[in-house]
């Protein structure tokens, strides 16, 4: 594992949004709660019913993607394979409405994000690489007063070792002075590694479930930090 990468030298830093620059998935938590207290199943307890849940999220994310898009047809599939009563268009504009309490949110900045953005973009490259829904997460970027920060934005379907050597060559970066930060070991470590990249660990309480993994093992040449927070950054850039 590094410890630091050298600050006199020029890096890029491909640097994720959801939980790494601003809270996200707290407020998908704070839905689903209501859903499954709304759904108050009689023979599956909230764990049952949020193991359904995660697993039709794992099938939406195949037909639908990632986003509020496929996180309502999580919901209302979900609520079919569990409920006794027929989804009526009552209970189909319930269910959407726990979606749009999430579109509405402010976005909510992390703390210390805007005077780290600030120290590392002037000394070094850095790029935002997002997953999900194009105008939802461009949208986000946009209400987030951040992204001047940035020399480009880059909102891919999924962050996987192909999308990350695509950006690697789209950018003609150079993978050893290459940097994924984010707080998903599964989107954002495991497959920048694999890539050829290094990467930065910015570990977050409330990362979403399906994001979970074991942190791999940076194999040499390539580095792995891992931070307390996304303001240490600028200790170590």
């Amino acid at each position: 594992m590094s410890t630091a990468s050298n600050s006199y030298e020029s890096q890029t830093l491909l640097i994720d949004a959801d939980d790494t620059l601003w809270e996200n998935n707290i407020y998908f938590e704070r839905a689903i709660a209501n859903f499954i207290s709304f759904l108050n199943h009689h023979e599956y307890s909230p764990e049952q019913v949020r193991e359904v849940l995660n697993d039709v999220e794992r099938e939406c994310i195949v037909s639908h993607g990632y986003g509020l898009h496929s996180f309502v047809h999580a919901l209302v599939q979900t609520f079919e394979r569990l409920a006794v009563e027929p989804l009526t268009p009552a209970l189909h504009e319930t269910i959407n409405g726990f979606a749009h309490t999430i579109a509405e949110h402010p976005v909510e900045i992390l703390e210390g994000v805007p005077q780290t953005l600030q120290y590392l973009s002037a000394r070094h490259h850095i790029i935002l690489m997002t997953k999900g829904a194009v105008v939802e997460q461009l949208g986000k970027v946009e209400r987030s007063g951040l992204k001047d920060y940035f020399a480009a934005v880059e909102v891919v379907a999924e962050k996987d070792m192909p999308a990350y050597r695509e950006v690697t060559s789209k950018y003609g970066l150079a993978p050893d002075s290459t940097w994924m930060v984010g707080n998903s070991p599964k989107s954002d470590i495991n497959p920048a590694l694999a890539a050829g990249l290094n990467a930065v660990f910015v570990p977050h309480g409330n990362t979403w479930i399906l994001e979970h993994d074991e942190v791999a093992e940076a194999l040499p040449p390539r580095r792995l930090l891992v931070v307390e927070s996304f303001s240490e950054l600028a200790r170590h850039f």
